[in-house]
C-alpha cells in the first residue's frame, strides 16, 4: 500500500510529549492540560482555552531516579512518567489532571508536586476520588469531584469557560473526531484492510497526545485518504485479533503484532479506541456537564469496578468486538506491577478461553516493549496455534 500522507508527521508528534502542536497551542495562548487516565473526562479539559495532553514518556531509558523515590515494583508507565518530569519533559503544564484510581499513579503526582518538578510558575494540580460503582448517587458525586478538583482551579487560575455552551461545543469537536475514528475502524472489518496496525495505533495515540483543534485537519486528510487506498493484492494477515488490557502507548507492540503478521481489529486497552473514540450522545433535556460525567462513568472499562455487573460488562464489551470485528482470538495484555490489570489479565485469560471457548493469550510486558524478542515469540507461537485451529476447523489437513 502507498504511504498515508501524515503518517511520518503523526510519528514524529509521538517523539516527545511537548510535540509540535503542543508547542502551537501553547503559541497560541492555550493551556495545556496533562492527564493519564479515562477516569478524567477528556472532553472537560478541551473546554474554552485549554487543551487535553495524555502523558507519555516516549523513548524512555534508565529509570535509576524514579527506583529511587517509587521502587522498581512499581507500574513502569508510572515510574516512566516520573523519571520524564525529572528530566523536565513536562515544564509546558499549566495543570495536572489525575484520579485516585490508581495509587501508584497518585505517587506520581505527590512527587511531582513535592519536589516541585514542574517548572511553570503557573502550574498546579488536581486529583479526584473516583467511585468504585456506576449508580445514581455515584455519578453525582463523580461531577461533584470533577467540579470541585479541575473545574473550579482551571475557571480560577486560568479562566476557563465551562458554561453550558462551552461544554456543547468541546462535546462536538470531539464527536467530529470520534465519527472519523469510528469510519476508521470500520475498516479493520475487512479481509484485508486499507489500514496497517501500526499506523492505526500511532493515529490514535497521536489523537490523545495533541489539541483536538490542532489534530482534527491532518485526521481529516487521512481518513479521506483511506478512503480510496487500495490494499495489498496479496492478504498477509495470518490471523485477526482483539487487544485487551492495561496502558499501552508504545506503538511497537503493533509493529510487533505486524511482524508476526497478525492483525489487530481492535484495541480496548488504556491509550486505545474503546472505550475513548466514540460519539458522546448529548439531549437538550439535561445539563450537558451532568451528561458528560455520567457517560465517561457509565462506559469505563477499567477493572478498578469490581461489581460483578461490571465485570461481565467487561467481558461482554471484548466479546462484542470479536464477534463485530470477526477476531479469531484475543491476547490480554498488562504493564507489568500492574494491580488491576495483573488480576484482569490472570481471571480472562482463563475465562475466554474455557467459558466461551475463545483462543485467548495472557502476556505480562514491560512500558517500553521495543525489542522484546520473548513478546514476539509468544505471539508467533499464539499466531501459529490461530492458524492450526482455523485449518482443522476447516477440514484440512495439517
Amino acid at each position: 500500500m502507498r504511504d498515508l500522507k501524515h503518517l511520518q508527521f503523526f510519528e514524529d508528534l509521538l517523539q516527545q510529549a511537548h510535540n509540535d502542536l503542543v508547542k502551537q497551542a501553547k503559541d497560541d495562548g492555550k493551556v495545556a492540560v496533562g492527564y493519564t487516565c479515562y477516569y478524567v473526562p477528556e472532553v472537560l479539559m478541551n473546554c474554552g482555552d485549554a487543551f487535553s495532553v495524555r502523558l507519555r514518556a516516549p523513548n524512555t531509558g534508565s529509570l535509576d531516579i524514579s527506583q529511587y523515590y517509587m521502587s522498581s515494583f512499581i507500574c513502569g508507565y508510572a515510574r516512566a512518567l516520573f523519571e520524564r518530569a525529572f528530566e523536565g519533559g513536562y515544564n509546558f503544564l499549566d495543570f495536572y489532571a489525575s484520579s485516585d484510581t490508581c495509587q501508584q499513579m497518585v505517587r506520581v503526582v505527590e512527587n511531582i508536586h513535592e519536589l516541585e518538578l514542574i517548572q511553570n510558575p503557573r502550574f498546579t494540580y488536581g486529583i479526584i476520588d473516583a467511585p468504585l460503582k456506576v449508580t445514581t448517587h455515584g455519578t453525582k458525586f463523580y461531577m461533584e469531584q470533577i467540579e470541585q478538583n479541575f473545574i473550579a482551579p482551571l475557571k480560577e487560575h486560568f479562566g476557563i469557560d465551562y458554561s453550558e455552551e462551552a461544554i456543547r461545543a468541546a462535546v462536538a469537536e470531539h464527536n467530529e473526531m470520534a465519527q472519523l475514528f469510528e469510519e476508521m475502524s470500520a475498516m479493520r472489518k475487512a479481509d484485508n484492510p486499507v489500514i496497517t496496525p501500526k499506523e492505526y495505533h500511532i493515529i490514535s495515540i497521536a489523537s490523545y497526545c495533541c489539541p483536538t483543534y490542532l489534530f482534527l485537519p491532518y485526521l481529516r486528510e487521512t481518513v479521506e485518504e483511506l478512503r480510496t487506498r487500495e490494499p495489498d493484492a496479496k492478504n498477509r494477515w495470518r490471523a485477526r485479533v482483539v487487544v485487551v488490557g492495561s496502558e499501552l502507548d508504545d506503538y511497537a507492540f503493533s509493529e510487533i503484532m505486524e511482524n508476526c503478521n497478525c492483525y489487530v481489529v481492535a484495541d480496548r486497552y488504556c491509550f486505545g479506541t474503546f472505550p475513548g473514540r466514540q460519539v458522546i450522545p448529548l439531549n437538550d433535556d439535561e445539563p450537558a456537564l451532568l451528561q458528560v460525567c455520567r457517560y465517561y462513568l457509565e462506559t469505563n472499562q477499567c477493572p478498578r469496578f469490581m461489581s460483578q455487573e461490571k465485570i461481565q460488562e467487561r467481558r461482554d464489551v471484548v466479546l462484542d468486538l470479536v464477534k463485530e470485528y470477526n477476531a479469531e482470538g484475543i491476547i490480554y495484555e498488562q504493564a507489568k506491577f500492574c494491580d488491576f490489570w495483573g488480576y484482569e489479565r490472570t481471571l480472562n485469560t482463563q475465562v475466554m478461553q474455557e467459558e466461551y471457548g475463545i483462543p485467548t493469550l495472557g502476556i505480562d510486558r514491560e512500558y517500553v516493549v521495543r525489542g522484546s524478542g520473548q513478546l514476539g515469540t509468544r505471539i508467533q507461537a499464539f499466531v501459529e496455534s490461530l492458524e492450526i485451529k482455523r485449518i482443522r476447523k476447516e477440514g484440512k489437513a495439517v
